[in-house]
């Protein structure tokens, strides 16, 4: 920001006789007058004023960085108004800090400034990218890198995930490394897909998945096949910081574009992933001569072509496609929120056309087609959208019967035989593999911790099944070690005939798993807030509940017997109070276990102004009391709100219905 105001200052002249379009008839606002009378360290706030100046990232925004600000004529418009207007904060919000690099890559609106997503900033998270990958791979100008993009747009600020991709390329290929570079829009799971089949260093995947129309991301693959995890996370977000100063080379995406080492992957790759998931068919006949109507939605983004083919290698049917949201349209203009996990919101096209063909079941994606939403219809003519526990506990009863009715040789005995599931998700897979011998693994939230694991499962000789988190993601194919839509649609949609072929629905299906391995009742949802200060002494009290270091020891009439702190590393539950599973001081996470045998975890959002709970009750078999069960659940979480929230102190935002 200082560095900005500077510059601006200095070339005032020249800035202000820029022609965006805009009249000039109203004169200087108040505002500017101020920004032109007073100095650049008089118009920074004291605070932003002192980090700006010692910050080494800022010291290494030269004259030529700057430059690079206003390379792309809408982010340059931008700002200019913002100047014009004297809009400080605005200005503030655009350039006060920096966009950090994660585990889950960047996410952030696309526009003009160092937190925004924009031509400048792809420029530099790809230059420090590739630095590190050089540093990482000797051998990484002869693998080279994938890159895939979505069909997100932001016309204000000529950002685009196409356009983004092809900047990331040109920077690749002005260090010698060849790009991977998909011609058209592709699932995410094609990323991470293409980087095993082709044996690639890396994939990115620009994308922002199902946040809101303005947002775009930037999504890492290692050469294992899964998302990036700690330290490499780390090593990426220092070399960005050393290398912010654009490439002579890293602006000509034209070029590159005709470059030898740019090659298209698309027709291979698409031909190549149908026949991967084509070895989880089991009852092609049985598909063949089906007569289930399914309706399948993509939200406005990639998937509808994709799930096509799906079914097509699986020889089902092909699904009812909505018409309203089959093509990929930027804007979502049939939906609040493009996702599917907040339920029948989403779903209303869908419930018409489903109605009016006659079928029974809904499939939905998420504009990247890497989460998967099921919907059924019931007897009373009402739909059911389940949750994604519940479509955790259907796929994964399913894939374990059908690896369990194969008679192949070579079959790998049941103790080699894994799923995998997050730590906020249900239980269900753990009650299932106890009964039924294979093994069961609960990791940190988010698949680059469960794909990382089925990868070193799968080094040493193990078959991992399954895996899901209950944000809607399922790995049911381990050929691709992230969560993917498009392969768990056709299994979905196989699972659907086999059980209409028995005259069963998947609700009645979903009864007789909980019957059968004890009732898993879960309740998710979350509140929220923007306030990181908020957050922070929210979590602060939990730890500090009745004196320094200590948790609660009740929740309103619960009484708590459990506390595994993944933020601080403690867990009561082990001998030495220290976690097993990794820790993470950047993010928040506390689980509490109760007397009842609740299980609640409260955990920020990595990519959204989120403070989550998740909650579930898990009897044993027999327990058939579901009422009774819901309703202790139900009056778990009103505690846990109330006691452990306090949304109304902390002014917390509940989820919109």
């Amino acid at each position: 920001m200082y560095v900005l105001i500077k510059w601006i200052k200095e070339n005032k002249a020249t800035f202000s006789n820029e022609d965006d379009g805009s009249s000039d008839d109203k004169g200087e606002s108040p505002q500017n007058q101020e920004f032109e009378n007073k100095s650049v360290t008089e118009l920074m706030n004291p605070v932003a004023l002192d980090y700006t100046q010692r910050c080494e990232s800022y010291k290494k925004l030269t004259r030529s960085v700057m430059d690079s600000v206003f390379k792309n004529p809408k982010t340059a418009a931008a700002v200019r108004n913002m100047v014009k207007e004297g809009a400080l904060s605005e200005l503030q919000k655009c350039f006060g800090s920096r966009m950090e690099f994660g585990t889950a890559g960047l996410r952030a609106a696309m526009g003009p400034g160092v937190s925004c997503m924009n031509d400048l900033t792809i420029i530099q998270t790809t230059q420090g990218f590739c630095r590190y990958l050089e540093q990482c791979f000797t051998d990484l100008k002869q693998r080279g890198v994938v890159i895939g993009f979505d069909a997100r747009a932001h016309p204000p600020s000529g950002g685009s995930s196409k356009r983004f991709s092809s900047l990331a390329a040109a920077v690749f290929i002005s260090r010698g490394v060849p790009v991977y570079l998909f011609s058209d829009i592709t699932p995410t799971p094609y990323v991470p897909y293409t980087v095993s089949h082709l044996g690639l260093c890396a994939g990115v995947m620009v994308t922002a998945s199902h946040n809101p129309k303005q947002d775009n991301g930037y999504k890492v693959y290692w050469a294992n096949g899964a998302q990036i995890i700690p330290p490499h996370d780390k090593g990426i977000a220092a070399a960005i910081e050393e290398n912010l100063e654009p490439w002579p080379e890293s602006w000509d995406a034209d070029s590159a574009l005709k470059s030898s080492l740019l090659k298209d992957p698309y027709q291979e790759i698409h031909r190549e992933y149908c026949r991967s998931i084509q070895e989880h068919c089991f009852h092609r006949e049985l598909n063949k001569n089906s007569e289930v109507k399914i309706v399948h939605t993509s939200v406005h983004g990639v998937g509808h072509t994709f799930v096509q083919a799906a079914f097509k290698a699986f020889d089902l049917q092909p699904p009812y496609a909505v018409e309203e949201q089959k093509d990929p349209d930027p804007e979502f203009p049939t939906v609040k929120y493009p996702n599917p996990e907040e339920g029948e919101g989403v779903l209303t096209l869908s419930f018409t056309l489903a109605d009016k063909k006659g079928a029974t079941v809904i499939l939905a994606n998420d504009p990247d087609a890497d989460r998967l939403a099921v919907a059924e219809k019931q007897m009373s003519g009402k739909w059911k959208v389940f949750s994604g526990n519940e479509l955790g506990a259907l796929l994964g009863w399913w894939i374990f019967h059908c690896w369990k009715q194969q008679k192949v040789e070579g079959k790998p005995s049941i103790k080699d035989v894994y799923m995998l599931s997050s730590t906020v998700s249900s239980k269900i897979l753990r009650a299932i593999a106890v009964k039924e011998g294979f093994h069961f693994e609960e990791t940190l939230t988010g698949f680059k911790w469960m794909g990382n694991r089925a990868r070193e499962l799968m080094d040493h000789g193990k078959m991992v099944l399954f895996a899901f988190e209950e944000a809607i993601g399922y790995m049911c194919c381990p050929a691709v070690l992230d969560k993917d839509g498009v392969s768990a649609a056709a299994i979905a949609g196989e699972f659907t005939s086999y059980l209409a072929s028995k005259n069963i629905t998947l609700s009645q299906q979903l009864t007789s798993i909980y019957e059968e391995y004890g009732y898993h009742i879960t309740k998710n949802s979350y509140f929220i807030c923007h306030d990181q200060e908020t957050i922070k002494q929210l979590f602060e009290r939990l730890r500090n509940y009745s004196g320094e270091n200590s948790y609660p020891k009740e929740c309103g009439s619960f009484t708590v017997t459990a506390v595994r702190d993944l933020t601080t590393g403690y867990d009561s539950n082990q001998s030495d109070n220290k976690a097993v599973l990794p820790t993470s001081k950047s993010s928040q996470m506390i689980t509490f276990t109760f007397a009842n045998g609740g299980v609640a975890t409260m955990r920020t959002s990595g990519t959204e102004p989120k403070i989550k709970y998740y909650t579930e009750l898990c009897a044993a078999p027999g327990n058939s009391d579901l009422n009774q069960l819901k309703n202790e659940l139900d009056d778990l979480v009103d505690a846990i709100v109330e006691h452990f929230f306090q949304p109304q102190k902390n002014s917390l935002t509940p989820r919109p219905e």
